[in-house]
């Protein structure tokens, strides 16, 4: 099994919608969230993004954006029957690589606190730094680069 990042371009947009929506629609129900069609595409449009794929094909989805400090991971999902086979830890080792290439100190993200992969994120070493309401906001300090 060899996975790998594609740029995802805007005709793959449909396609990482209908996964988000798919993987978190238990969660807004559950906190009475209103999932919104526009917000993630506005959101699409000022992300990274790019398609997880495993022998050339796409099992999943990430969106990242940045900031003076940190790389975040904005939103990470793959397609069900792919979820327990290594992508999900072969793609935070990959941000983990990203965020020290550009001279990031921190990888970030933020979970549902119910959401089953903040296991994988505390396995991967992440540790809570706040949490609110149903989330937690979660982080991995990136080793230095001397």
């Amino acid at each position: 099994m060899t996975f790998h990042l594609r740029v995802a371009t805007d005709r793959d947009r449909s396609f990482a919608r209908t996964l988000t929506c798919q993987a978190m629609n238990c969660y807004y129900e559950h906190y009475g969230f209103i999932w919104s069609n526009d917000g993630f595409d506005t959101a699409w449009a000022r992300r990274e993004n790019c398609l997880i794929c495993r022998d050339g094909e796409v099992i999943g989805f990430i969106s990242l954006s940045r900031d003076d400090d940190a790389l975040f991971i904005r939103e990470l999902h793959l397609i069900e029957a792919f979820r327990g086979q290594g992508a999900g830890t072969w793609v935070l080792e990959q941000m983990v690589l990203k965020a020290c290439a550009l001279g990031l100190g921190l990888l970030r993200l933020t979970v549902f606190k119910t959401n089953p992969a903040r296991n994988l994120y505390l396995r991967q070493g992440f540790n809570i730094v706040s949490e609110e309401n149903c989330f937690w906001s979660m982080e991995l300090i990136c080793p230095r680069r001397d």
